[in-house]
């Protein structure tokens, strides 16, 4: 199994900044990239970020040029550098863990963690 724990989340003006964590543990052999969702109230739960072992990212068009992801394999850990938060991305932000040969989103989530952003 793979236990993902997120944290960094809190309340921020717009404008502001955060940086999220994901620390993976267990059989972390078995996944090959991590990916950041959010779900906002009343909406889907979709893909903000994504990075692969070998370092390769994408983003979702609306955090393009203003989130950041990144990793430490000697920490077993993903970031998400979040900066110009806007109100609208507000959301309990999920990591995930997708295993080799298959897609997003897999089984492996983590608790989440709340992103506040006040105008």
């Amino acid at each position: 199994q793979v236990q993902l724990v997120e944290s960094g989340g809190g309340v921020v003006q717009a404008g502001g900044s955060l940086r999220l964590s994901c620390a993976a543990s267990g059989i972390t052999g078995i996944i090959n990239a991590i990916g950041w969702y959010r779900q906002a109230p009343g909406k889907q739960r979709e893909l903000v970020a994504g990075i692969t072992n070998g370092g390769s990212t994408n983003y979702g068009d609306s955090v393009k040029g203003r989130f950041t992801i990144s990793r430490d394999n000697a920490k077993n850990t993903v970031y998400l550098e979040m900066n110009s938060l806007k109100p609208e991305d507000t959301a309990v932000y999920y990591c995930n863990g997708r295993p080799y040969g298959y897609n997003w989103p897999s089984r492996y989530w983590g608790q989440g963690t709340q992103v506040t952003v006040s105008s």
